[in-house]
């Protein structure tokens, strides 16, 4: 538990290097997106594909340590909707920081959308199972 803990802390440092430092080379070109879908299908009509796999990846792999850690530091967040609730709802956050406070950065609904899927998969492919390990539940008494 300590350990996912320590996990926790250092993800959520690494998280907020990624999305809440400046990018004022960038400022021209942000723009507000509340469409779903709207900046996934720019990120695939973009002529190099190694770009779209690095926006879309980046932003799938930034959801997954959620996925995986949030059960096992708060055991009472397991359950698929709970984490996905709780991802979505830190992610919200965010994207309004970064869409509010820093220079070159704005709110994308697509993000939040990228990163709670990407804590299903985290989820589902491991933090189930770790949270279960970590937090054995104790047999009913008849």
């Amino acid at each position: 538990m300590l350990c996912a803990f320590a996990f926790m802390v250092a993800f959520a440092v690494v998280l907020a290097k990624l999305t809440l430092e400046p990018s004022p080379a960038s400022e021209a070109l942000t723009h507000t997106n509340l469409r779903p879908g709207s900046t996934l299908r720019a990120y695939l009509d973009q002529p190099e594909l190694r770009d779209a796999v690095r926006q879309i990846g980046g932003n799938l792999l930034l959801g997954v340590p959620f996925g995986i850690l949030v059960p096992v530091v708060a055991p009472q967040t397991r359950g698929v909707v709970r984490v996905l609730l709780l991802t979505a709802t830190v992610m919200l956050l965010v994207e309004f920081a970064q869409g509010a406070l820093v220079t070159g950065r704005a709110f994308d609904i697509d993000d939040v959308i990228l990163n709670t899927t990407g804590a299903l998969i985290g989820y589902l492919l491991l933090g189930r199972r770790l949270s279960r390990a970590v937090h054995a539940r104790e047999p009913r008494s008849s």
